[in-house]
């Protein structure tokens, strides 16, 4: 029988080793970058969960860092509210918006439930030119475009 010289800690470190790098290339995958914030473009919403928004919708949002602020329309009025992002977690405030009426009904049915997904969200991803709005679940409940 032979026995390893080396330290009892000296022999856990490849294994830490690789369950670091694993957690890390897991972080990568998740296609969150935080060097590429949210705050900046606008942002004009091409999907509500799995339906695609005709174009010319005017429903759109706009983050502002400095002052944690939430702007834009939902299609008919104009909207604004707080923010706070933390990693990937998105928290959108109350909303606020003008009480104009909506001459198309599919328009106002759309901000209606744009809205109220402003409300459920709770975390997001960053893909290529798009913000993605996930709910509690992680499902997602809105897909924005930067147009870029």
């Amino acid at each position: 029988m032979r026995f390893s010289a080396r330290p009892a800690a000296l022999r856990v470190l490849p294994t830490l080793a690789a369950t670091a790098l694993a957690a890390l290339l897991t972080a990568c995958g998740s296609g969150i970058n935080l060097d590429e914030p949210i705050e900046g473009p606008v942002w004009r919403l091409a999907q509500l969960g799995e339906e695609a928004i005709a174009p010319g919708s005017d429903a759109q949002l706009q983050f502002d860092r400095a002052n944690a602020r939430v702007t834009g329309s939902g299609g008919c009025n104009r909207i604004t509210g707080s923010y706070t992002r933390t990693g990937s977690a998105l928290r959108i405030g109350q909303i606020a918006a003008t009480r104009m009426a909506c001459a198309d009904p599919v328009r106002g049915a759309t901000e209606a439930q744009f809205l109220a997904v402003l409300q459920g969200t709770t975390s997001y991803r960053l893909a290529p030119g798009r913000l993605i709005l996930l709910d509690a679940g992680g499902r997602t409940v809105a897909t924005l475009s930067s147009g870029r």
